[in-house]
């Protein structure tokens, strides 16, 4: 999934995508969850701990290995899972247009 991910968003010609937070989403924290709101649709998502520290990141923009780097630098799991786990939550994040590729 992580290779069919990188080929489809990268640019020609240029290395791997990088994601940030679409203007529209505004994120808070309440209690132990990170709430995203899209404004222009008016629609909120919930995310953890996980899910927070990777928006997070998605402020200045992230490559996917940088993603990696930062959870695995957090959390004790395999790289290889931190991979998969980030891969998909990114395309979720894409799909529901809450991150834009740049």
């Amino acid at each position: 999934m992580l290779r069919l991910l990188r080929r489809r968003q990268a640019p020609t010609g240029s290395g791997a995508p990088s994601y940030k937070a679409a203007r529209h989403v505004v994120a808070a924290r309440q209690g132990d969850r990170t709430i995203l709101l899209d404004a222009r649709r008016g629609r909120y998502f919930g995310v953890d701990d996980v899910g927070a520290t990777i928006w997070k990141q998605l402020g200045e923009g992230a490559t996917l290995s940088k993603l990696v780097a930062v959870l695995e630098a957090e959390y004790a799991a395999p790289r290889e899972t931190l991979e998969l786990d980030a891969a998909a939550f990114i395309t979720r994040l894409e799909r529901a247009h809450l991150v834009v590729v740049e």
